[in-house]
């Protein structure tokens, strides 16, 4: 019974959770009506729902989120899905910002973000189950790579709603994306770099199964012209490999005036290996990334790069994904660049 105040009497009850059927028993009626009038009272009866409620209140029954997930097909949640592993997880700083910004988004609908990794085979396993296990309502994929085509095709033929943060090679037509106009951006850095003078200028590039690596080798292509192999290397995007690619570089082209970088972590790696070398910057070689990462400001010289509207690119992944989880159809949109020029070109 209640007591005075309108509160639940517990008094005669153990400490055990209410259950719906509790409440169905304190209500008369079945399990099915209880469930019927937890999610919306369709096709009940006034004197049964007046019953159920006032159950509700006798027992204390509060609902129990993962029931009403069952009973309306949603999860609440959508899964943050990283094909890198956990270094690159904590190395690259676009990750945090991208999984801030969709988390930030996200709750505003009071939806909650699962990050989830799947840099390696048991992982990319564990991933997909956990996914089409029905645990989360759709995927935000994020540096997704060609050679994890397989784990993005579970998830089309699963039918789980899924946008991707870059273009998802191969699936383009069968996935939503969002991206960057990458081959344009490194386009432009390049012409900037022409503009200052610089005459032979070398790239290094992302990693070539993904479609931002690949956009951007052939925006620097497009904008050299006639292409000299020697000044093309290729890193995997963290700092270590943007060294060694400089070295390789420098080998073979030591007349080389500028860099272009596919990332900030690459020209971060370049600059290091430069200054070790006795190479200033920007006298004896530019140096241009891409991103306008907190890298940028931290390198000596402070980094020129290409900027990616992060804060933009998170709140319409979420915007995309959303509408595909409401039934629409998948969407794509790409997005502008802007040059910030500072110290290092």
């Amino acid at each position: 019974m209640p007591t005075q105040t309108g509160q639940p009497d517990r008094t005669k009850r153990s400490d055990r959770r209410p259950t719906i059927d509790d409440v169905a028993r304190a209500a008369g009626v079945s399990r099915g009506t209880v469930s019927r009038v937890l999610n919306g009272g369709h096709w009940v009866s006034p004197d049964s729902l007046a019953a159920v409620n006032a159950a509700i209140r006798k027992t204390g029954y509060r609902i129990n989120p993962h029931a009403r997930s069952l009973a309306t097909a949603r999860a609440g949640s959508v899964a943050f899905l990283l094909t890198e592993s956990q270094d690159r997880l904590f190395e690259d700083p676009n990750f945090a910002v991208l999984m801030r910004g969709a988390s930030n988004a996200l709750a505003e609908q009071d939806i909650s973000l699962v990050m989830l990794l799947a840099g390696n085979d048991a992982e990319r396993r564990r991933a997909t189950n956990f996914i089409t296990g029905g645990h989360v309502d759709g995927v935000l994929m994020i540096s997704s790579h060609a050679s994890h085509k397989r784990l993005i095709s579970d998830l089309v033929h699963a039918k789980v709603p899924a946008i991707s943060i870059g273009v998802p090679l191969g699936l383009e037509r069968k996935i939503g994306h969002i991206a960057v106009e990458d081959r344009a951006g490194a386009a432009d850095a390049v012409a900037y770099l022409q503009s200052i003078g610089r005459t032979r200028i070398a790239t290094i590039a992302g990693s070539q199964d993904t479609g931002g690596g690949m956009a951007r080798l052939a925006g620097y292509k497009e904008q050299v012209g006639k292409v000299d192999p020697a000044l093309i290397a290729e890193g995997d995007y963290t700092k270590e490999s943007g060294a060694a690619a400089t070295r390789m570089l420098l080998q073979r082209a030591p007349d080389l005036d500028a860099i272009f970088a596919a990332n900030d972590l690459m020209a971060a790696g370049a600059l290091q290996v430069l200054a070790e070398q006795g190479r200033s910057v920007p006298g004896d070689v530019a140096v241009v990334g891409f991103d306008d990462s907190s890298v940028a400001m931290t390198t000596t010289p402070k980094l020129t790069t290409m900027r990616q509207p992060f804060d933009r690119v998170s709140r319409e992944v979420v915007r995309l994904l959303l509408e595909v989880i409401d039934g629409q159809a998948p969407a794509s949109m790409s997005l502008p660049l802007e040059l910030v020029i500072r110290e290092s070109a």
